[in-house]
């Protein structure tokens, strides 16, 4: 079943236009890979698949149904199902309100009914699933915790929220090595729990290739390649592609690094 779809979608600034054509199904449960490098229109598609910037032509799909999202009850109701990680997680919760403060409010957004004893343990299960403990953070406003911390608070936030859809843009690109692979392993087991589906904005395509399932390789706009994961990494036909793969480190050859 395809949950999200875009047919011939472009997006226009200034006169400039910036996407082209571009179309996507991804599947319910699915692992879609949005892979290019910096300004190739990752965010800008990421931020329309959030109902955030219209299309100037073409569609977007959830479920089928057109996406028009023109009051709050819309957006709100469209939200419940479409959800995003950013890669700044501190630009992501408000500053000034406590850790207990974003969990009540998520629980609030959901639209699930909890009794007082329900709700806290939502929130306990939430912390737990991402090795972190309630009881230690409720308190702490975000500017308390690290990096890697608040990107686990991210994922703590879709645990209660339960959307169908997930959109990480670049999670991982500010926090140490040592905890992306965790940090992965946490969104991938929570797509297992909720059965949603993940799509991945990256400029890694190694990272890509490793987490999903399907591929889209964006350049300048457009879908300059696309389909099963394993089919593109070992048999790329977009010289883009190649380019990419090229970028891609490899521990058994010898690196060339430029100089100056």
């Amino acid at each position: 079943m395809i949950v999200l779809s875009g047919n011939d979608i472009s997006v226009s600034f200034g006169g400039e236009t910036l996407f082209h054509d571009v179309n996507f199904r991804l599947e319910e449960n699915g692992r879609a890979g949005l892979v290019g490098v910096n300004g190739c229109g990752k965010t800008t598609l990421m931020r329309m698949l959030m109902g955030l910037i219209k299309p100037t032509e073409g569609n977007i799909f959830f479920n089928d149904e057109p996406v028009h999202i023109k009051t709050t009850a819309q957006r709100r109701a469209y939200w419940q199902q479409v959800q995003a990680i950013f890669q700044d997680p501190f630009a992501s919760f408000n500053q000034f309100f406590r850790i207990s403060k974003m969990f009540e409010d998520c629980a609030q957004f959901s639209g699930r009914v909890f009794s007082k004893e329900e709700k806290h343990q939502a929130f306990v299960d939430a912390c737990n699933f991402v090795n972190l403990k309630y009881e230690e953070l409720e308190n702490k406003y975000p500017f308390e915790l690290s990096g890697g911390q608040m990107q686990r608070m991210m994922i703590a936030r879709i645990f209660l929220l339960e959307p169908k859809v997930l959109i990480a843009d670049e999670p991982t690109s500010m926090i140490d090595a040592c905890s992306r692979s965790t940090i992965l392993e946490m969104l991938l087991r929570l797509r297992e729990r909720n059965q949603m589906t993940i799509i991945f904005i990256t400029h890694d395509l190694g990272l890509a290739y490793y987490i999903s399932n399907t591929l889209y390789i964006m350049e300048k706009g457009r879908f300059v390649e696309s389909g099963d994961a394993s089919s593109i990494v070992h048999d790329p036909q977009s010289p883009y592609t190649r380019h990419l793969l090229s970028d891609v480190p490899k521990l058994n050859e010898e690196w060339i690094l430029s100089e100056g």
